[in-house]
């Protein structure tokens, strides 16, 4: 149902960086309400590789995406969140110093400042060339692994070259009762580490490489995968035994909407000023991947500084001649949970479940 609401800052991206920027405006007193345009909080953290390990978090050697997608929810819980998830922000208006975001189901929300961190934009998988396989997706075939446990014991066939190919078929190999890689070349772009490993695992006979060869049918029935038919280059052609397929050709990505709101791009990014992250238009600003400037590093841990930076900047949009007094959070202490805690505007869903009530 439409709705209008009008908070602080909006924020348009519900993955790490988004997350992030619940609690640096938070910490300055700003309520927040977040847009994102997927059905559950962590963008590609939760969406792609939820249980892959990252190594360059600041005190963490190595935590995995899901686990800091959750230590960034809770994080941010005691600054009551609204999240309006399975939704896109379509439209910016202005009228004086109030700004307005039009979401995809009509609803409206206005705040002196929007913070965008929607990463690459609005992203989808690059889908194998098979006819009619969309009937197959999420039952049998996955662009990406929520849950390893679903493949505990079943026939897999893995196609793709890059790291997630690699990854997880090193990674099901443990547990899956037979994985079979497919890859169009004969070389892998992957980490040698990685590589290695996946040697070491095809002598032992856990992983069957098919290389050179690409997928050219599969054999499904009453909506289940039996079979993947491979060919390779030479036109030689086989049938695979196989419970699901694991596609990772990539996905595909693009701004979308955001690129009807008149703020200066660079492709597929957002320019901005680094000293505040505000973009050519006043009191929008973009953090994360999709914000542009010299010398960007493409890090998580630059996107979480990002954000306490934007946040810092949308407080003199938010608070207009208030004078702003630096705390350190050890000098403010730790924040209080907000009795109404956070809520989403849509079914309950993983990361978001562990701190959101639900609003109906």
């Amino acid at each position: 149902m439409s709705q209008n609401v009008q908070t602080d800052v909006a924020i348009i991206g519900a993955g790490p960086i988004g997350l992030s920027a619940i609690f640096a405006c938070g910490h300055l007193g700003m309520r927040c309400h977040v847009v994102e345009a997927l059905s559950d909080v962590g963008g590609q953290c939760t969406a792609l590789y939820p249980e892959k390990p990252i190594y360059d978090i600041p005190g963490f050697p190595s935590i995995t995406a899901a686990d800091l997608i959750a230590r960034l929810v809770a994080q941010g819980r005691p600054f009551a969140p609204h999240f309006h998830l399975g939704r896109q922000a379509v439209k910016l208006t202005r009228a004086g110093d109030v700004l307005s975001l039009e979401l995809s189901d009509g609803s409206t929300i206005t705040a002196r400042a929007v913070i965008i961190a929607a990463g690459g934009g609005a992203f989808g998988p690059n889908r194998p060339p098979l006819a009619d396989i969309e009937r197959l997706e999420g039952t049998s075939v996955h662009y990406w692994v929520k849950d390893a446990a679903v493949f505990s014991g079943k026939r897999i066939v893995i196609a793709g070259g890059g790291d997630s190919a690699v990854d997880w078929a090193i990674a099901l190999a443990q547990h899956a009762r037979s994985v079979t890689l497919v890859h169009r070349r004969d070389r892998f772009r992957c980490a040698p580490a990685s590589l290695q490993k996946l040697d070491a695992l095809r002598l032992s006979g856990r992983i069957a490489l098919k290389v050179p060869y690409q997928l050219a049918a599969f054999q499904a029935e009453t909506g289940k995968l039996e079979a993947i038919q491979i060919s390779h280059l030479d036109g030689q052609r086989e049938w695979l035994e196989a419970d699901h397929l694991l596609a990772f050709f990539g996905i595909v990505s693009n701004l979308g909407p955001l690129r009807d709101f008149d703020i200066d791009l660079s492709g597929e990014q957002i320019l901005v000023d680094p000293l505040t992250m505000e973009t050519s238009e006043r009191a929008v600003f973009a953090v994360g991947d999709v914000a542009q400037y010299s010398g960007k590093q493409p890090l998580i841990v630059t996107g979480f500084a990002e954000a306490v930076t934007a946040a810092r900047a949308a407080y003199d949009r938010v608070f207009p001649g208030r004078p702003f007094h630096f705390q350190h959070s050890t000098d403010r202490g730790a924040p209080q949970l907000n009795v109404e805690a956070c809520k989403v505007d849509t079914a309950p869903i993983t990361a978001a479940r562990t701190a959101a009530s639900i609003e109906t």
